[in-house]
């Protein structure tokens, strides 16, 4: 990880983000690289840690076909960009549980009564919890991941788009995915940028913030 970073400075990564739509269509990022941020990305927290993203790398001209008409209006960031990153949520990331923890303690970055105690409480709960609870909790986790690969990515000198507008009852059937387990959260563009994002504007935090 962090083989391909071209800038480490915080304040530029975060002010220099730009919502791009329009990307150099003959600049393509390679899988090792694009393996590379999502791992990096994958840092992000979670619920007890399960990690429920998962992501569909659309990259070949035979997937971006397939995706074209359920992206709606969102049809340059699909055409031009290097891949489309389709992000869902995955509610039953506890399935995972058991090889996480292992893995920790394996590791050493847990002891083992922790481990016991912490899959008893995880695999009695979160198999029971209602599924419009599941695909919350899959959502938030999944949106933290999200946020922090176009971060990550900016890292490496690309720029993305995020998308809610693209038909979230047909994806996930459209990639061969379960379409009860794995729950639709965002779409994103990556690329070479052919023309420069908007800045824009940001209310001030006295307008979102309340002290009690």
């Amino acid at each position: 990880m962090f083989n391909h970073i071209q800038n480490n400075d915080f304040a530029s990564i975060v002010k220099g983000r730009r919502s791009v739509r329009n990307y150099d269509e003959n600049f393509k990022i390679s899988k090792e690289e694009i393996h590379e941020m999502i791992s990096e990305a994958s840092l992000a927290p979670s619920s007890a840690n399960m990690q429920p993203w998962r992501v569909v790398v659309v990259d070949t001209p035979e997937g971006k076909e397939k995706l074209r008409p359920l992206v709606r209006f969102n049809t340059l960031q699909n055409d031009t960009s290097s891949a489309m990153l389709l992000i869902f949520g995955d509610t039953q990331s506890y399935l995972n549980a058991e090889e996480i923890f292992n893995t920790a303690v394996e590791q050493g970055k847990m002891p083992a009564e922790v481990r016991d105690s912490q899959l008893q409480t995880i695999l009695s709960m979160f198999p029971a919890l209602p599924q419009e609870i599941k695909v919350e909790v899959a959502k938030i986790d999944s949106s933290l991941f999200a946020m922090q690969f176009m971060l990550v990515a900016r890292a490496h000198g690309y720029d993305t788009n995020p998308m809610a507008g693209f038909e979230v009852d047909q994806v996930a059937k459209a990639f061969d995915l379960d379409e009860e387990r794995y729950t639709p959260v965002m779409m994103i563009s990556i690329g070479k940028a052919k023309e420069n994002g908007y800045e824009s504007v940001r209310l001030s935090s006295d307008k979102i913030t309340f002290w009690r």
